[in-house]
């Protein structure tokens, strides 16, 4: 038994030895292939690959949800690695790449999804759970990169899959959209409140809430050049405007890469207060900001996409964004403030969501609940009451 059983490692070798060469003969005859595979077996992107990505011009109103899929359209062809689908709910999370067929087997092809083995779209079913186990048995299978998308107020439904993914360093992305009441009419069953106070708690999982189209596009960038751990990217169902970047004193959007940027300085050289927001609250930040400063008050914003991207960065650069002098703070963030007392402080003040919503236009939640550009100039002023 011991000798037939020590047989199997020359049989393997000889097995293998057969198998090198019809490889290196397909090599042979299909050298951009054979490239292509060497390419992304190494984790590798392309040579100029980023001036596929597009840029959205200022003054529109896009939902992040809709950049993100324009994003994957734009990358389809030079990124042949990427690849995904929804928990089916395609259409509302924007998953599909345009033009890209499914993966299916040819015989259950049918006019509505067609497909072969080769399809870069993948349908999921109703089935959360299961969507994050298969997303991770293809990141450890290699060397593809999938992304899987859902509501995400149903990453409730996959949080054991997400946490392993999670504890294991999994590369894979979550397209979680419809991220707060802005989705409106759908209701508090499907309103995120306290999701992203949950997934942020999640160890080596990375939360990624862009403000506009632009900082959608720099979330996809970051994620496909890091290709380290999961990251759930958390997207409106709402349009929201898209900032002049690089005019009028914004920013550019690549400062996300480091989760948290100064968007717009203050007039002052020490800011009086500093906003903090994410995602569709940003804007609230920028119009509080206008206000404060017509006043006199120095005001910085700083848009905090990622809050596990910023606790990564050097002291340093933690300090010039949020600087220990500056005491009084506030966050503006469409669900409970849980994740935002340790940047607050003890003067620091929340305009946050503490229960769950209710039915009706995604404008009139976030008036009815507190959620404006008010709220956020009357924090500031309070937080600079109490630090004197």
């Amino acid at each position: 038994m011991l000798s037939h059983t020590r047989e199997v490692a020359a049989r393997g070798a000889a097995a293998h030895a057969e198998w090198e060469v019809g490889y290196q003969a397909w090599r042979s005859a299909n050298p951009d292939r054979a490239a292509l595979l060497d390419r992304v077996q190494a984790r590798a992107l392309p040579d100029g690959w980023e001036s596929s990505l597009p840029t959205f011009p200022s003054g529109t109103s896009v939902a992040t949800r809709a950049a993100s899929g324009e994003i994957l359209s734009a990358v389809a062809d030079v990124l042949p690695e990427l690849w995904g689908g929804s928990a089916d709910l395609a259409g509302s999370n924007n998953t599909t790449m345009k033009g890209q067929p499914s993966f299916i087997p040819v015989e259950r092809s049918t006019h509505e999804f067609a497909g072969d083995e080769y399809g870069r779209t993948l349908h999921f079913g109703i089935r959360e759970h299961a969507m994050g186990a298969i997303l991770s048995g293809i990141a450890l299978h290699g060397p593809t990169r999938p992304y899987g998308g859902t509501f995400f107020t149903f990453s409730d439904y996959m949080r054991g899959s997400v946490r392993l993914a999670s504890l294991m360093g999994v590369p894979v992305t979550y397209v979680w959209t419809h991220d707060s009441i802005g989705l409106g009419e759908d209701g508090p069953t499907h309103q995120p409140i306290e999701h992203l106070a949950a997934v942020r708690a999640i160890p080596g999982l990375s939360i990624v809430r862009p403000a506009d189209a632009n900082e959608t596009v720099a979330a996809w960038k970051a994620i496909l050049e890091r290709d380290s751990g999961p990251v759930g990217l958390i997207l409106t169902r709402q349009n929201v405007p898209t900032f002049p970047r690089g005019e009028d004193g914004f920013a550019a959007a690549e400062g996300l890469s480091k989760g948290a940027y100064v968007l717009l300085e203050s007039s002052t050289s020490v800011p009086d207060v500093i906003i903090m927001a994410t995602g569709s609250e940003v804007q609230l930040a920028v119009t509080a900001r206008t206000v404060l400063e017509a006043d006199g008050i120095g005001t910085r914003v700083v848009s905090a996409p990622c809050l596990e991207w910023f606790a990564e960065q050097d002291e340093a650069y933690q300090e010039s964004v949020l600087p220990r002098s500056v005491k009084a703070r506030v966050s503006v963030e469409a669900g409970i403030a849980l994740s935002w007392y340790r940047l607050l402080g003890d003067a620091g003040r929340a305009v946050s969501l503490e229960h769950y919503g209710a039915s009706a236009d995604a404008n009139r939640l976030f008036q009815e609940f507190g959620i404006t550009a008010e709220a956020v100039e009357a924090a500031a002023r309070e937080s600079l009451a109490a630090t004197r």
